[in-house]
């Protein structure tokens, strides 16, 4: 596996990781009149870190400055210590996955894996067949790309990174369009990389999403470094926010009556089975809720936020 050295970082700022391999600082990217980073400073490190905001917040125009593929206007990016423009050893320590898929379709994903372990310079003759055997693909390997479901496409195209060794690995939206199977799969594949070592960046606009995949998360809104930390610190900046939640429940009358007397609580609303909350205290609804319907004698079956995705979360935080 191809390493570079960790450089300094500053553990007691959540934007910054601890041994950091990958460090912005005040990196902004525009695009003729259209500002796409705006003085980003945050840093990454070994194991998994989410890379979260709503489309267009600048996720993938980071991972490619990161990669070398865009020279920030302001600013720098580091991997190493090292540009990854312009140095080698920056770049052989890189591999990106990118959101568009442009695998050559009639390839198998054996003859993919060793095309670019080609194209890489990579001798290690095992080298393709040890890619595969880490996304679990082997026996699927000499299947035609274009016949792989979109969970398996992806795990060739993740394949195709790994041979090459790198140590930082950048995936832009790898969960889209995977089903719940195949986004287990992903998921599991992701955390192993990051507990061998590797520093694995990964994207994603969903909320809960990137909390069951990664313990840290760096946010973008609009450009600009929104939060950081952990799952937990990224949800008490959100608690206080306006929030809708469903709840599916054993009587969702009986709950919601219950439910009108709570302060945490601003609206309530039934729908058939469903139990629409508005809350402007999130988190202490969370915190209500199980009491409250073992009180009333009402049995949960689901609680699930409505506005989870990042666009709706941090609509309010930004601002």
């Amino acid at each position: 596996m191809s390493t570079i050295p960790e450089v300094a970082s500053a553990p007691d700022d959540p934007a910054f990781a601890e041994g950091a391999t990958v460090v912005l600082d005040g990196a902004s990217v525009w695009f003729g009149p259209k500002v796409a980073l705006t003085e980003v400073s945050c840093s990454f490190g070994p194991g998994v870190t989410g890379l979260l905001g709503p489309n267009g917040a600048g996720k993938t125009t980071l991972m490619r400055a990161i990669c070398g593929l865009l020279p920030p206007n302001l600013g720098t990016v580091r991997v190493g210590g090292l540009d990854p423009r312009t140095q080698r050893e920056a770049q052989r320590a890189l591999a990106l996955v990118p959101e568009e898929d442009a695998s050559p379709a009639a390839l198998s994903a054996r003859q993919l894996v060793r095309y670019t372990a080609a194209l890489h310079g990579v001798r290690d003759r095992a080298a393709p067949e040890r890619a595969l055997a880490a996304v679990d693909l082997v026996e699927e390997a000499d299947g035609r790309i274009a016949d792989f479901s979109k969970g398996m496409r992806q795990r060739a195209r993740v394949a195709a990174a790994l041979v090459g060794g790198p140590s930082i690995l950048v995936l832009d939206e790898p969960l889209n369009g995977a089903d719940p199977v195949q986004r287990v799969a992903l998921i599991e594949l992701f955390q192993r990389l990051g507990d061998e070592g590797r520093t694995v960046i990964v994207s994603s606009h969903v909320l809960h999403e990137v909390e069951r995949l990664a313990h840290r998360q760096i946010v973008l809104v609009r450009g600009r470094l929104a939060a950081a930390g952990d799952h937990h610190a990224i949800r008490s900046a959100i608690a206080d926010r306006p929030r809708r939640v469903l709840v599916r429940s054993s009587d969702p009358r009986r709950l919601a009556a219950a439910l009108v007397g709570v302060e945490a609580v601003s609206g309530v609303g039934v729908d058939g089975d469903d139990v629409i909350v508005s809350s402007m205290r999130a988190l202490d609804l969370a915190r209500a809720l199980p009491g409250l319907a073992r009180r009333a004698g009402v049995r949960l079956l689901e609680v699930r936020p409505l506005d989870d995705s990042l666009e709706s979360a941090f609509r309010e935080l930004v601002r």
